[in-house]
């Protein structure tokens, strides 16, 4: 029996008393874990210098360094988080909905845990912390699979929540991380149906997909964000040029910044200038085609691949397009169904775009970088859901819970006594 193996059993075991916890008990337990990550700071960021010394030393680009890198200001968001959480109302202790039969059966629906929750991660350490916190408001056991750039980290986070765990006298193994150093972790949580009940992977498109591949138990699917911001021929100039700024260069390592703009033919004739230079000016690398490698002798050729890719960094593919419905094509070629933009005045735009693109977000004048769960008013979210089963979009702490229902009877039956 492996060590995996035997971590999924307690897990299990202690998913089923951390079910049973009330609202108050998982916040007691939420204050304890945040206060024990702040009381450990020194120790944290010196297992977290590791870290960082192993992967200046591996050739790690800045952006994944920074990804990495475990702060003060981080580590005090982290526990800021953890007290939102407490503060978020609890999906399990909901009232139930309710209804009564014409004969007097009556049904309860009511949210339950999932039970074991199983988070696939890639380099960022304040998701060891997140989906922890998550699970435990929901009533969920964790197994925290992180990655191995990050290894020293998440063992000094993960000490630090179960000793949280441990003092409110909640089981330690409703907490665990499994051995990020060996891929046969993966695939081994994947075959666990029957004792890790959903597995959630967050990171790249090849990690997502490994998963995705080689798991028997059912699968949410956070997925990549190739977003797009689509510049329609009536776009206010100024709120066109912010919304592609910010979306792009606000935080570009994330999954809701966009990738790609595609530009109306028409605006751009008139104001695509501006917005390259806007673009550069920010310090963005643009990738563009013919037409709009014209604006600029600055702007890179743009290839088919660059259609199709998550930069995570502050470059930007450029497109032109000749109306609306060139850049829906275009969306549905290489869009990833993560948050997709508009910008327009024109009210049958706006229609057509919201009901033909199939995304988890869409936006008309705003920016993609509000798609995630504090901002559209869900509190924190363990991931974006691009799947449609069984949570889409930001995934908050109902997305963590499943239905339950009760019946009560009284001497029913079905069918007749023979």
């Amino acid at each position: 029996m492996s060590e995996c193996y035997q971590q999924a059993l307690k897990s299990k075991e202690a998913s089923r008393q951390i079910a049973l916890l009330t609202t108050e008990e998982k916040n007691e337990a939420l204050r304890a874990i945040a206060n024990e990550i702040m009381n450990r700071e020194k120790d944290i960021q010196e297992a977290n210098n590791k870290d960082l010394e192993y992967g200046r030393n591996q050739g790690l680009s800045n952006d994944l360094l920074d990804r990495l890198r475990l702060t003060h200001e981080r580590l005090l968001s982290m526990a800021t988080g953890l007290q939102t959480l407490i503060d978020l109302p609890d999906p399990t202790s909901a009232q139930p909905e309710k209804w009564t039969r014409e004969d007097g059966l009556q049904i309860e629906n009511h949210r339950v845990p999932l039970g074991v929750v199983a988070m696939i991660y890639e380099a960022r350490p304040n998701v060891t912390v997140d989906a922890a916190g998550l699970c435990l408001k929901a009533g969920n056991a964790v197994l925290l699979r992180g990655s191995s750039s990050a290894v020293h980290s998440n063992k000094a986070l993960v000490s630090a929540m179960r000793s949280g765990l441990k003092s409110c006298g909640l089981p330690e193994t409703a907490l665990q991380l499994v051995n990020p150093e060996s891929r046969d972790t993966v695939k081994e949580l994947g075959q666990m149906r029957g004792l890790v009940d959903v597995i959630i992977p967050r990171g790249g498109a090849h990690l997502i997909q490994t998963v995705i591949a080689q798991s028997t138990v059912p699968v949410i699917e956070t997925g990549v964000g190739n977003c797009h911001l689509y510049i329609e021929e009536t776009a206010q100039k100024d709120m066109a040029i912010d919304i592609a700024v910010d979306a792009k260069t606000d935080r570009p390592s994330v999954c809701n910044a966009v990738e790609t703009i595609l530009v109306e033919k028409k605006w751009a004739e008139i104001y695509g200038e501006e917005l390259i230079e806007a673009l550069l000016s920010a310090g963005v690398t643009i990738k563009g085609d013919e037409w709009i490698q014209r604006l600029n002798p600055t702007v890179e050729p743009a290839t088919e691949e660059d259609w199709g890719t998550e930069y995570l960094s502050p470059v930007v593919a450029v497109r032109s397009v000749s109306d609306t419905e060139s850049a829906i094509a275009h969306i549905r070629t290489y869009g990833t169904a993560h948050s997709e933009a508009i910008v327009t005045e024109n009210d049958e735009a706006v229609q057509s775009f919201q009901d033909q693109i199939d995304a988890a977000s869409v936006y008309h004048n705003a920016s993609t970088r509000f798609t995630d769960g504090a901002e559209l008013g869900y509190g924190a979210e363990i991931g974006i859901s691009t799947q449609k089963l069984h949570a889409r979009g930001p995934l908050g702490l109902g997305a963590l819970t499943t239905n339950k229902y009760v019946i009560k009877g009284n001497g029913h039956m079905k069918g007749g006594r023979s």
